[in-house]
């Protein structure tokens, strides 16, 4: 079908069928930096699995935004905060801040006062390692 400009005339069945496809389960979704707030130095995330969220945030000095689902917490930090850090398992680095395989952008649970989104990636990489029980990397022997 042609309209009368010559443009092709979608039909709600195919807008219906290009929406779904959009926000299909598997589409990489971007956690979003809340809405009065800025991220001069980009932003990438830090997911742990949900029962490690709770035990990992009254270890932090300082929360920037978290949020969650069911399977994961997720922090922002600044880009490029995994360079020279190897962070442990089961921690996952996005950068980005690109949630893959997400049926949804999961729930801001934690917002800082001030207008940076930002936990310090330090402190939430020392925590994690306590919680995991990892040894953090530049307190590992080095091998020759």
């Amino acid at each position: 079908m042609r309209s009368a400009s010559g443009g092709r005339v979608l039909n709600l069945d195919t807008l219906v069928r290009l929406r779904r496809e959009l926000h299909s389960p598997g589409t990489p979704r971007r956690l979003p930096v809340p809405e009065g707030m800025t991220a001069p130095l980009g932003c990438d995330a830090v997911a742990v699995p949900a029962r490690f969220g709770p035990l990992v945030l009254p270890r932090l000095p300082r929360v920037g935004c978290v949020y969650a689902d069911r399977a994961h917490w997720w922090w922002l930090v600044p880009s490029d905060s995994d360079y020279a850090l190897e962070w442990p398992a089961p921690a996952q680095y996005a950068a980005g801040a690109i949630v893959p395989d997400a049926p949804a952008v999961p729930d801001l649970i934690h917002r800082p006062t001030g207008t940076f989104p930002y936990t310090p990636p330090i402190p939430l990489y020392l925590a994690l390692c306590r919680v995991t029980g990892t040894t953090p990397s530049w307190s590992r022997p080095v091998v020759a």
